[in-house]
């Protein structure tokens, strides 16, 4: 699933290829994407002409705000991703007839939504799972979603104060399931969680009130560079995520645990394990991060 670092390697591309662009037309192949309005006839009256006036982050949305005073919010779930370029419909299929050749890699085929812009391009919303939702909001509306969501921990704002006012308020619950709550802090998930806690040297299965002062340091530290790299680095493309040009992301680079099992540790060459619990699989070392 994109991440707070995909989501924002998006928005950023976003930005630059698609601010203050018009949308003239939508074609819509999963009409089930688009929540609300649910009826796409209507959905596309709403986005018809409109200018994007601005593209920004909460958390894993990504918010379009229109000049006709309306946010577009997208949510892209499992395996959603935006590509620009331009395509046409060849036997059921889109085919991409202008752009970066990476448009071409098979994870960036399943495009369920394509936004017609006035410079002639697409913006095109690929999802194999099709789980990915847009919904138009007013800003009311908007407030009322974004307002669920937990502090960004990029933000100045999150201090190492804030971080362990959130973790005293957890009576009960293990490090890695208190970090993926987006009501706690918003944009961390399976990938990004494990490697946090490697960089932090925390067992993802301790209890939050087990941990001492150095122990919450080490991951406020850890959640700064850990998301920062993932950034900097374009995004994890282990599985489905692409820029919005196509390409992978280069964080698997990077990437110290999640999906390593059986691989040596890269601290103390231990092997990597993995373990199952609230429906997720966590990796971690069982020499660095001891229970």
């Amino acid at each position: 699933m994109p991440e707070l670092p995909e989501v924002e390697v998006t928005v950023s591309g976003l930005k630059k290829e698609v601010l203050g662009k018009k949308f003239l037309d939508c074609i819509a192949e999963t009409k089930k994407i688009i929540k609300k309005p649910k009826n796409f006839e209507l959905f596309k009256k709403e986005i018809k002409g409109t200018k994007i006036e601005n593209i920004f982050r909460r958390g894993k949305n990504i918010i379009f705000e229109l000049s006709n005073k309306k946010f577009m919010l997208v949510h892209l779930k499992l395996t959603g991703h935006f590509l620009i370029g331009k395509w046409k419909k060849e036997k059921k299929e889109w085919v991409p007839i202008e752009g970066n050749e990476a448009l071409k890699d098979p994870m960036n085929r399943f495009l369920r939504v394509i936004f017609i812009l006035d410079d002639g391009r697409q913006l095109a919303l690929s999802d194999l799972r099709k789980f990915a939702k847009i919904e138009i909001l007013n800003e009311e509306e908007l407030k009322k979603e974004l307002s669920k969501l937990g502090p960004e921990p990029l933000e100045k704002s999150f201090t190492f104060e804030k971080f362990k006012e959130i973790l005293k308020k957890v009576k009960k619950g293990k490090i890695k399931k208190v970090l993926m709550d987006q009501t706690k802090i918003a944009g961390i998930g399976n990938i990004y969680s494990d490697e946090i806690l490697w960089e932090a040297k925390i067992h993802p299965q301790k209890e939050v009130q087990k941990l001492n002062e150095g122990n919450l340091r080490n991951i406020f530290k850890a959640i700064k560079k850990v998301l920062k790299k993932g950034i900097e680095s374009g995004g994890e493309s282990i599985s489905d995520f692409r820029k919005i040009t196509g390409e992978k992301g280069e964080f698997d680079k990077e990437r110290k645990v999640y999906k390593r099992e059986g691989e040596n540790c890269f601290r103390c060459k231990s092997k990597i394990k993995r373990i199952k619990f609230g429906q997720r699989s966590s990796y971690f070392c069982p020499v660095c991060q001891k229970k």
